[in-house]
């Protein structure tokens, strides 16, 4: 999900953007239906005043009908009456009471009687016509209004997909100007997988552009000190083999033999040194993945036991044969090497044991705790004191074989035993 980052908050906004604007048009719409409604249904109070009239016998039916005919209203047939009660939609209903007052003369005075009614009023759509049900103490009736017709929001419709595509179109923009970053990403991470011939160059002006073009500059500059760091150290290495092995046979005619063995010593340390270099070079040149295998992990360990020429009697090896792992055979063997030649240098006993546990690779030898951090020994020619002992290149070599293989070296001490380990890189 962190990799669409990006991308999800754009759709966040995108959808935050729409519910909220669906919500004011519905809200806007609600608000002007319900005033369309009001508005029309004020018509009711000219209806109930007819309709009182004639309940109080003032007018006659075809009075009553020709007032309505004014206002084009008229009047609904029970038949039909019946029917729009039961499948019209009710909009709004209002009751109110009616007192119509009756005077009576006598001799010596005049008697006021007040007569109360109610009257409620409902007005439905059916059909897409408006009516008006009054229902009454004394009888009901059903009035059209012809006039009327049902509220139409195609006016707020039509703002509303309006507004609605220019947001939609905005960001579909908005992703379309993303797209050569996501292509920028998927280059990025082949130049990171070791394709150095990946090329970032965009046509445009525009920011992506910009930055993937300086990736392209910056892509050119790598490749070149690459390819002349490479073309240094296969050269370097070159030349150092050549004298290196001049002198090892120039030694063999040394009269001494304790001069002799000393120069054996050191022509034989500057080899080891030349190889270490050509593996670290071979492991920082981004082309030892492609040479990637399944193996045997306890196949790994018996050529590395090979290589190291120990006696497989100093290393008790308890890895479970069914362990398989992904790796360049000849690096990580050089790695396991490596580690059984420092147990063999400073352990007392010279004795290492190989063993798996929680699927981590661990490498346990009696000696003294390491005095310092193991971040100090990694480095290159890590020594703890000017003897001809040291750690060189080895445990450097080590871990960078490891970050090849996605994992790290780590170091525990427990009751006078040294235990490095392979553990996976989090």
């Amino acid at each position: 999900m962190k990799r669409h980052a990006v991308l999800l908050t754009v759709l966040f906004a995108l959808t935050v953007t729409l519910l909220s604007v669906s919500y004011i048009f519905w809200e806007f719409y609600q608000l002007n239906y319900k005033r369309y409604v009001n508005n029309i249904f004020n018509k009711h109070s000219i209806i109930t005043q007819l309709f009182h009239e004639y309940q109080q016998n003032r007018t006659s039916i075809a009075i009553f009908e020709a007032n309505l005919a004014i206002y084009n209203m008229a009047v609904v047939s029970e038949k039909d009456n019946e029917l729009i009660l039961k499948k019209g939609k009710v909009l709004k209903v209002d009751g109110e009471k009616k007192t119509d007052s009756t005077y009576f003369f006598s001799k010596d005075m005049v008697y006021k009687q007040n007569v109360t009614s109610n009257i409620k009023t409902t007005m439905l759509q059916y059909k897409r016509s408006i009516y008006f049900h009054i229902n009454s103490d004394v009888g009901t009736i059903m009035i059209i209004d012809n006039t009327l017709k049902p509220y139409k929001p195609w006016n707020l419709l039509s703002g509303y997909v309006s507004i609605i595509s220019i947001i939609v179109i905005s960001f579909m923009l908005i992703l379309q100007r993303l797209r050569p970053l996501i292509r920028l990403f998927q280059r990025i991470a082949l130049f990171g997988a070791g394709n150095l011939d990946v090329s970032f160059k965009v046509k445009g002006s525009d920011e992506i552009a910009v930055i993937a073009n300086e990736l392209e500059s910056a892509r050119i500059k790598i490749n070149s000190m690459l390819e002349a760091r490479t073309l240094f150290l296969r050269n370097i290495m070159h030349e150092l083999k050549t004298p290196i092995a001049k002198g090892t046979i120039a030694t063999q005619m040394l009269d001494s033999q304790k001069q002799r063995d000393r120069f054996t010593s050191i022509f034989g340390r500057l080899e080891t040194i030349v190889n270490d270099f050509a593996m670290i070079e071979e492991v920082t040149s981004l082309t030892c993945t492609q040479e990637f295998s399944e193996y045997r992990l306890v196949d790994i360990i018996d050529g590395a036991i090979d290589i190291s020429m120990v006696e497989h009697e100093h290393i008790d090896v308890d890895v479970p044969a069914s362990v398989k792992m992904n790796t360049n055979y000849r690096l990580y063997t050089t790695a396991i090497k490596n580690m059984i030649d420092n147990a063999m240098k400073y352990s007392p006993d010279k004795h290492i044991k190989i063993v798996m546990k929680e699927e981590e690779l661990c490498f346990e030898s009696n000696g003294e705790k390491l005095k310092y951090p193991l971040s100090f020994y990694i480095e290159p020619f890590t020594k703890e004191s000017p003897s001809k002992n040291s750690f060189g290149l080895g445990l450097y070599l080590v871990d960078s074989i490891l970050k090849a293989h996605k994992q790290v070296l780590a170091y525990e001490y427990e009751n006078g035993v040294n235990r490095f380990i392979f553990a996976r890189d989090s």
